[in-house]
């Protein structure tokens, strides 16, 4: 990942359903851009379920790393818009947004993404820049049609494999990249902030052979 050139931001839309670890990701990822250097802002726009709000809240603090969030059910596109106000303002290099994660409301789901991303593209034509698919590599077939559902939605830039550090040997990636091609980008491997990385094929084969 490579921060924009010039006053904006580049603008990472998160994605996936609720439970797995979509929140947690974004803030691991947050971290991992903080320690290469770059300033990150996070959005948390997964306004319909407080407990993500509260939970990337805690893991700003923790981090260190500033959120900007709305009240309980506020329009997730509007928090990302402030969000994104005050990351060109701030002159940040990363945005991140942790979005709303509800299969079971496909189409308000697909609204809303949409929404998102009209909205963020008002400030910045070209963004959001990514789109990162959030899946648990233990889910198996399930994680594939989750990213159907979702790349019907917006379009997909990569994967984040997350609980590669228990059963789940992320096979899955692989059936989604042939179908979808969308490849992994990150992956999750433990519950601490350090156990997040780039997505190395060469290690990824050896895990799932």
């Amino acid at each position: 990942l490579q921060p924009r050139a010039g006053s904006n931001p580049a603008v990472l839309l998160i994605v996936g359903v609720n439970g797995t670890g979509k929140t947690t990701s974004t803030a691991k990822l947050g971290n991992l851009l903080k320690s290469q250097g770059y300033s990150v802002l996070m959005a948390a726009a997964d306004t319909f379920r407080a407990a993500a709000v509260e939970q990337l809240v805690r893991w700003g603090e923790r981090l260190d790393l500033p959120v900007v969030t709305g009240a309980h059910e506020a329009d997730p596109s509007s928090v990302c818009y402030q969000a994104h106000q005050k990351a060109i303002a701030g002159n940040y290099d990363f945005l991140l947004c942790d979005t709303a994660g509800r299969l079971h409301t496909r189409n308000n789901l697909m609204d809303e993404l949409a929404k998102i991303k009209r909205t963020i593209s008002k400030q910045d034509e070209t963004a959001p820049h990514e789109t990162f698919l959030v899946v648990d590599a233990s889910t198996g077939g399930n994680a594939l049609n989750q990213a159907r559902e979702f790349q019907k939605a917006v379009p997909l830039n990569g994967l984040i494999l997350t609980k590669l550090d228990g059963s789940g040997k992320g096979g899955v990636a692989a059936a989604i990249q042939k179908e979808l091609g969308i490849t992994p980008r990150f992956i999750g491997t433990g519950e601490e902030p350090e156990r997040f990385e780039r997505f190395k094929r060469e290690r990824f084969v050896e895990k799932i052979l």
